[in-house]
């Protein structure tokens, strides 16, 4: 097994021994983030002034709530120049914009790059010089831990593209096996693969981090038809009988692709990081117009209808038009090839169709498993082609409801707020149009197949 590949089995327990050391040294709660500002490890401490209530800043309070911060982070904090320091940064207390405990950020850099911040609520007096040289030297340490999981991350991400997009056969197989040398032990559990669509960006500085992603084992961007991008993550599950890890991956993901700004930039946290970091909450407060608070003073205060289709709206069950899709459950990653195609048929489904979404289940999208197989080419029957033209969009949408609802017409018309003679009226118009009868089942059958797939 590669050596890199051990790296992840304990290095969430180191990165607490090391925050709790930071935390002693110190003599104050320290919280470590990455430099995406999501929650890694937080310190436990005892003194009761820091759960004074009185203490509790407004935005970092609002930051608990919202679990999600803005762009102005990242720019506040830069603006102190924490990307570039190699030493301790005070940031200065603001009661005017509802921060009343300044903060102290300790960079965490390995070769000169920095990775993350350990943050600390300043106080007086405050830590001594000899005591921050101290902390800072521990931050030498997490910057090793966070250089290997990084290396180790980008690994896993080149060798699982390298199988979701490699040939059928021989190619395949010898990505995979790459993959399940990297991942090791935790190749051969249960396992799905979730696909977010259409991810905003391409750059992997902009994927979140796997380890705010319940069970994520590995994730990567890979292209998503001939413009856009889709970021695909593989989660491990504790059996094939529930998805859960995954539903709660992809929702996550979803609300970080809605947000405003880069999708994996600091002006957004997890809703772990709603427990930590010290320093995105200033950075908030300080700018008030920024939107709701970060994720860092929030977490040591705390420690103290039918839509979509042809002629309907296809945004409605996506966030912001991106929709997520979870394939069924395997054991091993012999089917993952498989496992890829079922998560991007569901998004496309949830895409398609908004009742099915924004986290759609391969298992739970009826006839679309049939029609996301189909060639593009299924969506352009010569029959139908009339009938798709923007002009009779509500003669489309007309058809599609009729044949949901079995062609039941009382349902129908009650279903489009319509009169029956005007239902009947719509509906000879349909096959004037297509010259199918829908009488005829086949008819019947062309028609509902080629509205869905226009869909897709």
């Amino acid at each position: 097994m590669r050596e890199n590949a051990r790296v992840t089995s304990s290095d969430r327990g180191d990165y607490q021994e090391l925050v709790d050391e930071i935390s002693e040294l110190l003599g104050a709660p320290a919280t470590l983030e990455n430099r995406n500002f999501e929650l890694i490890a937080f310190g436990a401490y005892d003194s009761e002034g820091d759960l004074d209530p009185s203490a509790l800043d407004p935005v970092r309070t609002r930051s608990i709530l919202t679990r999600r911060s803005t762009s102005a982070v990242r720019h506040w904090f830069e603006g102190f120049g924490i990307t570039r320091a190699t030493g301790p940064v005070r940031i200065p207390r603001t009661p005017e914009a509802g921060v009343y405990r300044g903060r102290i950020c300790l960079p965490v850099r390995h070769r000169g790059v920095v990775l993350g911040y350990v943050w600390l609520l300043d106080y007086d007096p405050g830590p001594t010089e000899q005591q921050l040289a101290a902390a800072m030297l521990v931050t030498g340490r997490i910057g090793a831990l966070l250089a290997d999981e990084a290396q180790h991350g980008a690994d896993l991400t080149r060798e699982l593209r390298a199988v979701l997009t490699a040939e059928p056969g021989w190619p395949r197989d010898m990505a995979v096996a790459e993959l399940r040398t990297a991942l090791g032990v935790r190749a051969d559990g249960p396992h799905t693969v979730v696909c977010v669509a259409p991810w905003p960006s391409a750059d992997p500085d902009d994927a979140p981090s796997v380890r705010t992603l319940p069970g994520a084992r590995a994730l990567c961007a890979i292209p998503w038809g001939t413009t856009q991008q889709s970021l695909v993550l593989l989660v491990g599950l504790r059996s094939t009988d529930t998805l859960t890890p995954a539903v709660s991956a992809a929702t996550r993901l979803l609300e970080r692709a809605a947000a405003p700004g880069p999708p994996g930039g600091a002006g957004r946290t997890t809703a772990g990081s709603a427990r930590g970091g010290a320093g995105a909450g200033a950075g908030q407060a300080a700018r008030p117009e920024g939107g709701a608070g970060g994720s860092g003073g929030a977490a040591q205060d705390a420690a103290a209808g039918r839509d979509g289709g042809p002629g309907r709206s296809t945004g409605g069950g996506s966030h912001g038009g991106v929709a997520a899709g979870i394939a069924a459950a395997r054991t091993g990653l012999a089917g993952l090839g498989t496992a890829w195609a079922e998560a991007s048929a569901a998004a496309r489904a949830a895409l398609a169709e908004p009742r099915l979404g924004p986290v759609a289940q391969w298992a739970a999208i009826g006839p679309y498993r049939l029609l996301t197989s189909l060639p593009s080419e299924a969506a352009h029957d010569p029959a139908l082609h009339a009938l798709l033209s923007p002009v009779h969009r509500e003669l489309a949408r007309t058809a599609e409801v009729y044949l949901d609802c079995a062609g039941q017409a009382g349902r129908t018309a009650a279903e489009l707020g319509i009169h029956r003679q005007t239902l009947y009226y719509r509906l000879s118009r349909v096959e004037q149009l297509t010259g199918l009868d829908l009488d005829d089942g086949e008819d019947r059958l062309l028609l509902h197949m080629a509205l869905k797939a226009a869909r897709l």
